[in-house]
């Protein structure tokens, strides 16, 4: 009898995890390099890696250096905004066209013709697209590297991309923030 409602409870606070979104931050895994351990950051529609500044409008008016990132049950990503409405969406486009392309939509803004939102997970600490890692190109910011899906050599025309694994680091207080459009 024991064993039956230690396995019920087991089993129910597992499904209520598993509904729970899960929020986090990334860094950049690539040894020896300038992207180790480098934080993610989430500007003009864009994710970075050694980014500029995120210029975005945090709870309680505090000033966030990495974006902080929620992901739902569907493989969706979002960006963290604490409940608050518009909600900024993650995307890909690994067509001919995107070449991997990642970015973010606020709110009813419409997704690029290719996009595809579905797909993101966490698998042994690091985020997955579609069971994919993801790469970083120089040459947007001094220092910074902006974010692409692993695959395409010259991504945007890109040059010099490292790949990296996107290491996923829980945070027990997230703060919600809205980040740039433009």
């Amino acid at each position: 009898m024991q064993f039956t409602n230690v396995a019920i409870a087991a089993s129910s606070a597992a499904a209520v995890s598993a509904a729970t979104p899960m929020t986090f931050g990334v860094v950049s895994i690539a040894s020896g390099t300038a992207l180790q351990y480098a934080g993610w950051s989430a500007s003009s529609r864009g994710i970075f890696a050694n980014g500029p500044a995120q210029d975005a409008s945090c709870d309680k008016g505090t000033k966030e250096e990495f974006a902080t990132f929620q992901l739902n049950e569907a493989g969706e990503l979002y960006l963290f905004n604490n409940g608050q409405n518009p909600p900024q969406q993650m995307f890909v486009d690994r067509s001919g066209m995107g070449q991997g392309i990642m970015g973010y939509t606020t709110g009813v803004e419409p997704m690029v013709r290719n996009g595809e939102r579905a797909g993101f997970s966490v698998e042994d600490g690091h985020l997955k697209f579609d069971g994919g890692d993801f790469q970083a190109c120089p040459g947007y910011a001094e220092g910074a590297y902006k974010i692409w899906l692993a695959g395409s050599s010259q991504p945007g025309g890109n040059q010099n991309c490292t790949q990296i694994a996107a290491r996923v680091q829980t945070l027990s207080e997230p703060v919600g923030c809205l980040y740039t459009q433009q």
